[in-house]
């Protein structure tokens, strides 16, 4: 069973994001104000969570935080300012569009940059070990799946319906064959000849 939160006694947002290891498409992250009365049995980190069971959980906590934010950052954005500053810049937009200011941040993962002067703790594997934590990691997969479904559309032969951007073998086979298109990220090895000794 997962904690509420970490600091019971402040208003704290759990922040997490979603296709950091994509070779198209944008890093999105959320950011979730759960009540201290929120339970669920059905959350956890969203990587574990069935893509229906997300969906589900996507309108639950839409329906019952206090306040949550998407942010997505785009791959030109990724190309300038490498992955890691683009997860973090989009935590701190999610973060920044809530309708309440958190007292406290709870992040996912082991790295991040002070976000005004609001503490914060990273908490590796923090998405299935906080509740407001997995909420963000529900909402930036779904969102970001959504987006991915629709330039699907727009360059149906990388099938990001299937894959969302990650590197699978098609879709590194696809770039090979099609070439690049204006969501991929030019800053990643996007090439199977470029990834020989990872396939």
């Amino acid at each position: 069973m997962l904690l509420n939160s970490f600091k019971k006694s402040k208003i704290e947002c759990g922040t997490d994001e979603a296709g950091r290891g994509c070779l198209a498409g944008p890093v999105t992250a959320a950011s979730v104000i759960l009540t201290s009365q929120f339970k669920s049995d059905l959350l956890n980190d969203s990587k574990i969570v069935k893509s229906t069971n997300r969906n589900i959980l996507k309108k639950i906590i839409e329906k019952e935080a206090i306040t949550f934010s998407v942010a997505h950052i785009f791959n030109e954005e990724i190309d300038k300012i490498n992955i890691l500053n683009a997860s973090i810049l989009g935590m701190h937009k999610a973060i920044n569009q809530l309708l309440i200011i958190p007292e406290h941040i709870l992040v996912d993962g082991n790295r991040f940059k002070p976000y005004l002067d609001i503490p914060h703790l990273c908490i590796i594997k923090g998405d299935g070990k906080y509740l407001n934590i997995a909420a963000a990691s529900i909402l930036a997969k779904t969102y970001r799946d959504e987006f991915m479904n629709l330039i699907h559309e727009e360059f149906p032969m990388y099938n990001w319906k299937q894959n969302k951007g990650y590197p699978t073998k098609e879709h590194r086979a696809a770039i090979q064959k099609y070439g690049v298109t204006k969501y991929h990220r030019l800053s990643f090895k996007l090439l199977p000849d470029q990834l020989k000794l990872e396939l």
